[in-house]
């Protein structure tokens, strides 16, 4: 799908939403964005301006073009839909994702309020709000909401999960450890579930850990949360072979995963093999430019090898995307270098 016009864009909905009142039919003048697809459904509501259906249709087209502007264009079209179909419990769902995809974590709770108002009994509209309660951190909301799925379904296993989640979010281990245990119990193909348990074991230093993320695994080889969590507790563990044999699948999977780049540069600077974790941190330089850290440990290999000038330039860019690195402002301090 080719990237939308903003400019065009911008003519299509002086045209649209030109209307003041729900009640009114908008005033509508034909304009074309590039964009065939929503040029085609600009054109049927045109000819039907009242069909919700249509706004509806042409707002996920604009949503997935939000990160060049799409989103609020996306917006406009669910709330007008709203204005003409105003119990649409999906509209209402839609609405609430396209503002959090947004970052308009406000507007995207109280749709799902809405929503749930609408359908109070309904366990799948108060999960989705007890997620965006999780979201934005209204841990008591969202463990009032959670409640009353309990209550209408005791045995409902992503209902302890997300139970888990608060509590974890909360800093309360043992009860989240609980509620993820229940939750894998009640469902055992709940990968998510043992990916958290395993992270939580993590912590205290488990052995379990690794049972947990073998769990997951089992359900899915290529999950690259459970490989990397699996890879990190025997990286803590100083079992180095075995997390760098988990760090290097998981670039075989993704090349570009910064995180077991690094991890893997790190591990092999601690082998002091200085070529081969550079080498990591160069390529995640490369990939993800903003990734501070790998240009800090990159100028530290510099430093290591007695080139001052390389290991300067790449500590003050590693301040350039965080200028409260303390590693990079030692690392100056250390060569003499502002």
């Amino acid at each position: 799908m080719k990237n939308l016009k903003i400019t065009a864009l911008l003519c299509v909905f002086m045209a649209l939403f030109a209307c003041k009142n729900a009640s009114d039919t908008p005033k509508v003048e034909f304009a074309k964005t590039g964009n065939k697809s929503i040029d085609s459904l600009t054109e049927l509501i045109f000819k039907g301006p009242k069909n919700a259906a249509l706004y509806a249709k042409r707002a996920q087209l604009f949503n997935e073009n939000g990160a060049i502007g799409g989103f609020d264009f996306a917006i406009k079209d669910m709330e007008y839909a709203l204005t003409l179909d105003s119990t649409n419990v999906g509209y209402h769902y839609f609405l609430s994702d396209v503002y959090l995809d947004a970052k308009q974590s406000r507007l995207a709770v109280a749709t799902m309020e809405r929503a749930v108002s609408l359908a109070p009994d309904s366990v799948a509209s108060l999960m989705k709000l007890t997620e965006l309660y999780l979201i934005t951190k209204q841990y008591a909301f969202a463990g009032n909401t959670v409640e009353k799925v309990m209550k209408r379904d005791p045995q409902n296993a992503q209902g302890y999960f997300m139970l888990g989640m608060i509590f974890k979010e909360m800093g309360d281990d043992a009860k989240a450890i609980n509620s993820f245990q229940k939750a894998a119990d009640l469902n055992a193909d709940n990968k998510d579930a043992f990916i958290e348990l395993g992270q939580l074991f993590t912590k205290r230093n488990s052995p379990l850990a690794v049972r947990y993320f073998d769990n997951a695994l089992l359900l899915d080889s290529l999950d690259l949360n459970a490989i990397m969590g699996k890879a990190y507790y025997f990286q803590l563990q100083k079992k180095t072979p075995e997390a760098v044999d988990l760090y290097r699948k998981a670039v075989e999977i993704d090349p570009h995963y910064a995180n077991a780049l690094f991890n893997l540069g790190i591990l092999y600077l601690e082998q002091n093999d200085l070529d081969k974790a550079y080498q990591h941190f160069d390529l995640i330089t490369k990939q993800s430019v903003t990734f501070y850290r790998a240009y800090y440990f990159r100028g530290f290999i510099e430093e290591k090898r007695g080139n001052k000038d390389a290991a300067i330039a790449d500590f003050r860019q590693a301040l350039e995307f965080r200028s409260d690195y303390d590693k990079a402002l030692d690392g100056l301090k250390r060569l003499g270098a502002k």
